[in-house]
């Protein structure tokens, strides 16, 4: 996702480290459960993180917020899809991979064949929404059989009166991400039935910002991306309600979260190792993560997990780290493949 989603975030994030600071917000590794230390400038290094572009948006918030709260600690976010993600991750030139869809079998494959064992954190949940030009007024709504005869490999369709009577004989110009994003696995599986399914002679790419300009540009124009994404662009887009058989259900926060908007809803993983959690630092940032997501999700256009979710997500660090984030000793990452 294009880093213009963010440009409201630097205000945010200084009114949100005052609050953190007020309130003696603890950040600091082996903290208790019920928050952490103030601002430490004890903990330092560098946390590498890359992956999906839509999870984008939430890991360079949350870097900001941790940078802010600990200045001894770096905290660079990559941007290269889910699957270029996945093979920095197993090839061992990242401590966090940020994903848009779960790792699949051949990528933990490959992660095991060198000792990496990839331990998974969910950590909100997103809606992919279909996209078209604000002037289209009669694509309000689509089922997903409409969807994949569009999108389907060797789709002939060219023409918005082909998709449906009554709808004009006007080209469509289809746009969507490129075949090595999260959001791209996600759509063709949802949408065709297999993950990688669709046609290919449509405009791709992995900056979301082209797609929005694309699609703003081009009356007759389809395409899709993460929820978030549309929500800071509705001024340029309109979106397409899906009926997946139950009726018209358009993409809102409530419906993601609820699950009702099927079948284009989906949660989104971090994924860390036990070689990054030798670092303090890593499990200490993993940990904020979890603690502020509440807070920082939805600043962000996303929609958080439940409480439940981040709880058990602290348990699991912290059983991890031997009782708290970032505890691991240096020896112990020799066990990822355990």
């Amino acid at each position: 996702m294009s880093i213009s989603i963010l440009t409201n975030i630097p205000g945010r994030a200084a009114t949100l480290a005052v609050t953190l600071a007020a309130a003696g917000f603890l950040v600091a590794c082996g903290g208790d459960s019920s928050g952490g230390a103030a601002a430490s400038a004890e903990l330092s290094g560098t946390v590498v993180l890359d992956g999906s572009s839509t999870v984008f948006p939430v890991a360079e918030a949350m870097a900001e917020e941790f940078g802010l709260a600990n200045p001894g600690v770096r905290v660079p976010v990559g941007l290269s899809g889910s699957g270029g993600g996945f093979k920095k991750f197993c090839a061992g030139e990242t401590d966090i991979s940020n994903a848009s869809r779960p790792i699949k079998d051949s990528e933990l494959e490959t992660c095991r064949s060198i000792g990496i064992e990839p331990i998974e954190f969910r950590i909100s949940w997103d809606g992919l929404t279909v996209v078209k030009n604000p002037a289209n007024d009669w694509a309000q709504c689509m089922t997903v059989e409409e969807l994949s005869r569009i999108w389907q490999p060797g789709s002939t369709i060219t023409r918005w009166s082909q998709v449906r009577d009554g709808w004009p004989d006007e080209e469509i110009k289809l746009y969507g991400p490129d075949t090595d994003s999260g959001t791209f696995d996600y759509f063709t599986e949802a949408i065709n039935g297999e993950d990688g399914a669709s046609r290919d002679d449509y405009t791709a790419s992995a900056d979301d910002n082209v797609l929005v300009v694309g699609v703003a540009g081009d009356a007759g124009a389809l395409g899709y991306f993460g929820f978030a994404y549309y929500e800071e662009n509705t001024d340029r887009l309109g979106d397409v309600a899906v009926d997946n058989g139950n009726g018209c259900i358009a993409p809102t926060r409530e419906t993601v979260e609820n699950g009702t908007y099927a079948p284009l809803s989906r949660p989104m993983f971090i994924y860390t190792k036990k070689q990054a959690l030798a670092k303090p630092v890593v499990g200490a940032f993993i940990r904020f993560w979890m603690e502020n997501s509440k807070e920082i999700v939805p600043e962000v256009g996303y929609v958080p997990m439940a409480d439940s979710v981040y709880a058990d997500n602290i348990a699991r660090l912290e059983e991890l780290t031997g009782g708290g984030a970032g505890a691991m000793e240096d020896g112990d990452a020799t066990d990822a493949a355990e």
